[in-house]
């Protein structure tokens, strides 16, 4: 199958059976309704004369249909890039040949190949010099993988209820607004899943197999500093591993097959955290620490710091991700200044957020030095402070960051109303929406994140 999988489009075509550039929107309702080709005798490749073609039909529409909701949406799920799932494996540079793998080229005292070399053995050798005075260097790599994601959802209705909804006071076609909501529900629960804060994913919440989600936005752009100072400050749990040593749950250390190094000290009271900084790390502004009191009131100096911070580490923020409670102070700092928000048309599209405006459908939203700033409302809000908290900041390179899809979103049905009451097992029907895939990052030093926040 992967043989000619090359893009997103032809992965819709096997799926959907599509070919075109628009069918897509133009099945899902985006573009043009999707219920006038059911009678459509014109050769319409979704349409059928017959009525027992609409069976199959519903399937195909109401798959697409959720698909191109999860990429036109503006949110946390539709600003990804959206990849084939190709391969589960790939490798980052985990360290320069020379000069360590910090965001500048570290000079010291060191020998040839070392993280801090000497300043005369970064390179210029003497005129005519022999290949043998010359040390041979090689980058550091590491190879990290994913699992693809199931996600799925479920939903009957009974052959009564459906009868009865079309009849007196009733709702009508009980079956077209359940699966309309479901559908709804299960591209908002992806959407969640992606913003899924740190905290909930502890042994504190009993919340042991959050790895079966896509892998949160919040957890890879994060670091072991962070991870250590949550733990001190008792955001996640005071865990234990299986000797009951004082230890970091897995489920917030391990990361696409690597692990962010922590290690907790002391005992229960009085612990220590060592965080070993590594290429896993993204860069994180939590401020002094997440215990209650400590919330700094967001400034554009702090996010100003964010973003020189980015760049300097070789990243280009595409894209700043937050609440609507933080985008209202953000336009506030700036109006106090006699400055504005600029506005700009984006349009989620297969590769994340590009635009300006062309065929499909665009967005304007508020922008920061250019960088679209995309409203979500499952946004979280880390620390332990009371009062006027502010959700938290996402500030992504999307080129190095993406949605490996395995499955787009399909749709099943199946039960009485299909003639088949033996396949659910009762009187009624059964729908489910599947989407299969998982959460990438290639380079993790481009993604910032600001946490700990308030108002004043």
């Amino acid at each position: 199958m992967t043989g000619y999988i090359k893009t997103m489009k032809d992965l819709e075509a096997a799926t959907y059976g599509l070919r075109g550039s628009s069918a897509l929107l133009k099945s899902a309702g985006i573009v043009g309704g999707f219920g006038t080709p059911h009678d459509d005798a014109s050769g319409n490749p979704f349409s059928g004369s017959a009525a027992s073609n609409l069976g199959d039909l519903y399937n195909v529409l109401y798959g697409q249909k959720v698909w191109s909701m999860l990429n036109q949406e503006v949110n946390a799920l539709s600003i990804m890039a959206k990849r084939p799932y190709t391969s589960s494996g790939w490798r980052v540079l985990k360290s320069r040949p020379q000069g360590g793998s910090g965001s500048s080229f570290g000079i010291g005292a060191g020998a040839v190949g070392s993280a801090a070399p000497k300043a005369d053995l970064i390179g210029g050798v003497p005129e005519n010099e022999s290949l043998s005075n010359i040390s041979a260097l090689a980058p550091e790599y590491a190879k990290l993988y994913i699992s693809p994601k199931t996600v799925a959802h479920k939903f009957e209705f009974s052959e009564l209820g459906m009868e009865l909804a079309a009849i007196d006071d009733g709702v009508g076609d009980i079956r077209a607004i359940v699966r309309e909501d479901m559908g709804k529900h299960h591209a908002e629960s992806q959407n969640v899943m992606l913003l899924m804060p740190l905290e909930k994913m502890s042994d504190l919440q009993g919340a042991t197999n959050t790895d079966r989600n896509y892998t949160s936005l919040m957890k890879i752009v994060s670091s072991a500093e962070e991870i250590g100072q949550m733990y001190l400050d008792n955001v996640t749990e005071l865990g234990a591993d299986d000797s009951g040593t004082p230890a970091v749950s897995p489920e917030l250390t391990r990361i696409f097959g690597d692990v962010r190094p922590v290690a907790i000290g002391g005992s229960h009271g009085s612990e220590t955290a060592t965080a070993t900084a590594s290429f896993l790390d993204a860069e994180v502004d939590f401020g002094t620490g997440y215990a209650d009191g400590t919330a700094r009131v967001l400034t554009l100096s702090i996010l100003n710091d964010m973003i020189r911070r980015i760049r300097e580490n070789g990243g280009s923020p595409k894209v700043m991700i937050t609440g609507y409670d933080t985008i209202q102070h953000i336009s506030d700092l700036l109006q106090s200044q006699e400055r504005f928000m600029d506005r700009k048309e984006i349009v989620p599209t297969h590769n994340g957020v590009r635009g300006p405006k062309g065929a499909e459908v665009g967005f304007r939203v508020a922008t920061y030095y250019d960088i679209p700033i995309i409203p979500a409302k499952d946004m979280p809000s880390t620390g332990l402070s009371t009062s006027n908290r502010l959700t938290d900041i996402l500030l992504l390179d999307t080129d190095h960051l993406w949605l490996s899809v395995m499955k787009p979103t399909q749709y099943f049905e199946d039960g009485i109303s299909n003639g088949n009451p033996f396949g659910v097992g009762k009187l009624g029907n059964q729908g489910l929406y599947r989407t299969m895939g998982e959460t990438a990052c290639s380079f993790f030093k481009g993604q910032g994140k600001i946490t700990n926040l308030k108002s004043a």
